[in-house]
């Protein structure tokens, strides 16, 4: 029996197991649209097509599960590029549907054409322009198997209108044949090897773990492995909750838990990572912000890298003993390799190193001045990780709030803290924060913003309050742009020209004119008082903290510094 192509396109996605797409209809899609009552896949109607992107990458960080958005052509399409070239920087597994003209129009400057395969070729794994109908099934087969496999990645696929109105036989393929497409799952075993002998002789090893652990659901081995081996561990940003930040139900740091390294690292996590022999990096591709001045990073250590990506290798850091695999395989192998031939006399020889680490945690921990005058953030972050619990899901905006957040809140759990690491896109937080909610609706979801970020994407409040998604955003609202007020008076002589933000909205009456419950917190004493509220409402909420106006991050290492030149107050 033929199907129209917006017929198939629903029969494929049932297929793949889509649950919801994030969508906002026009011309170019309507017939996908017409379509959609036919079938039992939610749609969630977004207010902007870049918080559709946002909500597909929120949702599928959350749950692991490939993200889906669907959009018109043109600036349909074009809204989107921050969205998919924010999930391509961090590896998140994403399909984006775009509408085209009719093929026949394409190249003739048609009403809302636009190249968006051209314009996302270097923010996607891969870019489909459908040309054909009877093409449509292998094409999104494909996207999704590019999408969730090898290094997970963001894949586009145009649909002129023409080819959804179009009529062929249905069949969806069973398997993929991509030739130039076999990503390498299982880890040299040489390779394995010569690492293993490596950290085998190592007096002080440091595990730097990335997102690429949460992406290959890998925690446990890293877990187990780190304490097999005693080794300190660090993640970045991404790789938060990759290995927990405390033991015994969160009554006390995980002994082996350096805390985030590089810019806004701590100051043992940089300190370890330059005084260590021998560092196993496990699915982190050694971002700037990490190592700080590339040619003094990590000079007496040897370096074992772990990927599935080839080209992340030795792009940044050059490395002694490279591993091209899927993060949990790799570390599965050293574990087997060590339960066998454990190293001699560990405790022993690790004594002096875990005893230097503690002793750089104790000289200079992750600290804040208390007031009992002004709200400080950090006071905020501790007190939503008290409240929250450690299955609540985390996200953010980009700017102080995000660094506070990875530094004062204690992740415990992968897929519990989503933001955007390499791109930095503010306004990321409250739309992937209604994705998760979609992902989990019974759990805890809390978008951690500023006042400059969650302006960006505020308008998605109605596509929460439409939806029923009770999502709770936390503001930490100091009046300005927080980041580059403070590079501002750290490297600019004070000169504040364009982070002030006065004239924001009254946040408690935008989230009621949304049809929202708004609270605020003047004092320190009402923090945890409407933070208990916010969290008791399933609805969604915005709660708005008036905090220290010029409270600044630290430790911060300056552009251009090694990650040793910490600014610490």
């Amino acid at each position: 029996m033929k199907l129209k192509g917006a017929q198939i396109f629903f029969e494929c996605l049932k297929k793949e197991g889509v649950e919801v797409v994030f969508g906002f209809p026009g011309g170019a899609v309507l017939d996908i649209y017409h379509e959609m009552a036919e079938h039992d896949i939610r749609h969630i109607l977004v207010r902007h097509e870049q918080g559709a992107a946002h909500m597909a990458d929120g949702y599928a960080r959350a749950s692991g599960r490939v993200g889906v958005c669907l959009v018109t052509s043109g600036p349909g399409a074009t809204n989107t590029v921050t969205g998919i070239a924010t999930a391509y920087m961090d590896s998140v597994p994403m399909v984006i549907f775009t509408g085209q003209v009719p093929t026949p129009l394409i190249g003739d400057d048609a009403f809302q054409e636009v190249d968006i395969v051209g314009i996302t070729r270097p923010c996607t794994k891969h870019s489909y322009l459908v040309r054909d109908v009877n093409d449509l099934a292998r094409v999104i087969k494909e996207a999704f198997y590019l999408a969730r496999t090898g290094r997970p990645g963001p894949v586009l696929v145009d649909l002129p209108k023409d080819v959804i109105q179009a009529e062929a036989d249905f069949k969806y393929p069973k398997k993929v044949d991509l030739p130039g497409y076999r990503p390498t799952v299982e880890a040299h075993a040489g390779q394995i090897k010569k690492a293993c002998q490596l950290i085998a002789k190592a007096k002080s090893p440091v595990i730097f773990a990335g997102g690429g652990i949460i992406t290959s659901e890998s925690s446990e081995e890293l877990t187990r492995f780190a304490r097999l081996i005693q080794a300190p561990v660090t993640c970045s940003l991404l790789g938060l909750g990759g290995y927990p930040a405390t033991a015994e139900g969160g009554k006390r740091p995980d002994p082996l838990w350096l805390g985030m390294p590089g810019m806004h690292g701590t100051y043992q996590a940089n300190m370890a990572l330059s005084h260590a022999d021998a560092i196993l990096a496990v699915g982190a591709r050694f971002d700037d912000r990490v190592t700080g001045k590339i040619s003094t990073f990590a000079p007496k250590a040897w370096i074992i890298h772990v990927d599935i990506d080839p080209t992340s290798i030795s792009k940044n850091v050059e490395v002694d003993v490279p591993i091209v695999g899927d993060c949990k395989n790799a570390l599965q192998q050293f574990i087997e390799v060590f339960e066998k031939e454990p190293i001699p006399r560990l405790t022993e020889i690790r004594a002096p190193w875990l005893g230097q680490i503690s002793e750089w945690a104790n000289d200079h921990p992750l600290t804040y001045t208390p007031s009992q005058e002004m709200i400080k953030p950090q006071y905020v972050i501790e007190k939503i990780h008290e409240l929250a619990g450690e299955r609540a899901i985390i996200t953010t905006e980009v700017g102080q709030h995000q660094m506070w957040t990875a530094q004062f809140y204690k992740f415990d759990r992968p897929r519990t803290l989503l933001t955007s690491g390499g791109l930095g896109t503010m306004g990321y937080g409250f739309p992937a924060a209604i994705g998760a909610q979609v992902a989990f609706p019974d759990r805890l979801v809390i978008d951690v913003a500023g006042d400059g970020s969650i302006q960006m994407n505020i308008q998605e409040l109605c596509t929460a309050v439409c939806n029923k998604i009770p999502v709770k955003v936390v503001i930490i609202n100091n009046t300005y742009l927080g980041l580059p007020r403070q590079w501002q008076e750290l490297f600019y002589e004070k000169n504040y020209m364009g982070s002030c933000m006065e004239g924001s909205p009254d946040f408690v009456k935008l989230a009621e004119a949304y049809g929202a419950v708004g609270l605020r917190a003047e004092r320190p004493e009402q923090v945890e008082e409407v933070l208990r509220k916010g969290f008791s409402i399933d609805a969604p909420v915005f709660m708005d903290f008036m905090v220290a106006a010029e409270e600044n991050v630290y430790p911060i290492v300056p552009p251009g510094k090694s990650i040793t030149d910490m600014l610490l107050t």
